[in-house]
């Protein structure tokens, strides 16, 4: 046995992580409307609740917020193409009072925090089961007949082109009047199936169907020309914006598929006609984030079992786990599961389902997160393929005394365009005389969108380092520029 994997012994036999923590990490958290923890809230509760889920998140070590923004055609954000969300003010149509704009204002807040925010759509659901009146501008007032109805839902029918047209114009106008970091769509492609109940598509089946026999087959390809428009849309638009999908997490089960999982559950190629590693593998998202939301040992969907398969299937785009917080509390299987991520060597990090379940501090779930395995700041996993090339260098860095406060000031380097222009700092710390080493996270200190940094309090006459780096869209990291402060 090598010494990593003692020393991750020995840390899954205390419940936490003594090995040293990446330095590069995807830490994320969805924070969800449909659950209605918002709605009717008004605007400066709302602004509170958020607040404080955020001040948690960021003491918990989280980098990304996953935001949903668009949970049935409708828009927790100020749009001319769909109505102000029911989930938002419990009217669909009605805008908040007094008067505000969510997303932009998460964007602002998570962007303070040295957090990314990812704008989260539901591209196909137009309503839930959730009785409530549509405004008129909704597009099941205004297009009826480019929907469909199962098992109580309305969903746009993935079938049509107008229908992907039509959502990758929501996606354009989000990135165009926002800053977000990323585009995030969930695991509801075509319905969830019920026995007995079949999918109303046969006649557009029938009158385009692409040449293909099987209706199977076809629907996939419906899938798969609305996940590469999202893409082209994207790129087109603002080529820095990740495009993360969080499918369900079983892709197909080894009875069906010699190359599937051992295990026996739903699968997104077969019921849910989402071929999740076919978009992977023609580089159609940036990350991938399966849903792998049992226990270690369930005896359909074995987590083991599971992140081993994606561990092995997803390489050509970044594989995130997404956990439920609750259930891993539950069963006590915290250390076990990150001891897994830890070993995994295509495993890039983590989003948590849900924020405020980690929030809650369920099980001393967030408080472990703080305390030992997000103790120290991460930056993002390198997307080389959107940019590889790092941005200059901070300039004229130097300590500044301001009543009674040790103050870091630099000056943003020179960047012509996005793949330069430096949009992050991070600081580091080191005792004097020690070596600088960018590579241990445990002496960053803050990642931050300011150009100054308020230094803590320390003894009198003690000496320190801090070295100060750029980072960029994508987070490419530049060198350091240092500066020795003394108290």
């Amino acid at each position: 046995m090598n010494m990593r994997k003692i020393i991750l012994f020995i840390a899954f036999l205390l419940g936490v992580t003594l090995c040293a923590q990446p330095k590069r990490e995807f830490r994320g958290a969805w924070i969800q409307c449909v659950n209605g923890q918002f709605m009717g809230m008004g605007t400066k509760a709302m602004q509170r609740t958020l607040s404080y889920q955020l001040d948690e998140l960021q003491k918990d070590g989280c980098n990304v917020i996953i935001f949903q923004v668009r949970p049935e055609c409708d828009a927790l954000y100020e749009s001319s193409l769909e109505p102000w969300s029911y989930y938002l003010t419990g009217q669909q149509g009605r805008a908040p009072q007094p008067y505000w704009d969510p997303l932009a204002w998460m964007v602002e807040q998570c962007h303070k925090r040295g957090m990314e925010l990812h704008a989260w759509i539901n591209p196909y659901r137009a309503k839930t089961k959730t009785a409530h009146t549509n405004a008129y501008n909704h597009v099941i007032s205004q297009h009826p007949e480019r929907c469909f109805q199962y098992d109580g839902l309305t969903l746009l029918n993935p079938a049509l082109q107008e229908n992907r047209h039509y959502i990758c114009d929501v996606v354009r106008d989000i990135l165009q009047r926002y800053d977000v970091d990323g585009l995030h769509i969930d695991d509801y492609f075509y319905p969830y199936p019920v026995d007995g109940l079949p999918i109303p598509d046969e006649p557009y089946f029938r009158a385009n169907n692409y040449g293909i026999t099987n209706v199977g087959d076809w629907r996939r390809n419906n899938v798969n020309l609305f996940i590469e428009q999202v893409f082209n849309t994207i790129r087109e638009t603002k080529p820095w914006v990740k495009f993360g999908v969080s499918p369900f997490g079983i892709y197909r089960n080894i009875k069906n598929d010699p190359n599937g999982s051992r295990t026996n559950g739903l699968q997104n190629y077969d019921q849910l006609y989402a071929d999740i590693l076919l978009w992977c593998n023609k580089g159609w998202v940036d990350y991938c984030v399966p849903q792998l939301y049992w226990e270690i040992g369930h005896k359909a969907a074995d987590y083991d079992e599971l992140i081993h398969w994606w561990d092995k299937y997803c390489k050509n785009t970044a594989l995130v786990i997404g956990e439920d917080v609750e259930r891993t509390a539950k069963f006590n299987q915290m250390a076990r599961k990150m001891m897994l991520h830890a070993e995994l060597p295509n495993v890039k990090g983590t989003v948590l389902w849900y924020a405020k379940a980690a929030v809650d501090n369920i099980g001393g779930y967030g408080s472990r997160l703080r305390d030992f395995y997000w103790r120290y700041p991460a930056l993002q996993p390198t997307m080389k393929h959107i940019d590889g090339k790092a941005p200059k260098k901070p300039r004229k860095v130097k300590a500044i005394d301001i009543e009674g406060k040790k103050v870091l000031f630099w000056t943003a380097p020179k960047g012509n365009g996005w793949k330069d222009e430096a949009v992050n700092y991070a600081v580091y710390r080191f005792e004097n005389g020690e070596r600088i080493n960018l590579d241990d996270p445990s002496k960053m200190v803050a990642i931050t969108r300011d150009t100054h940094y308020e230094l803590p309090d320390a003894a009198e006459g003690s000496r320190c380092v801090y070295a100060v780096t750029a980072l960029d869209r994508m987070q490419n990291e530049s060198s350091y520029k240092k500066v020795k402060v003394r108290y």
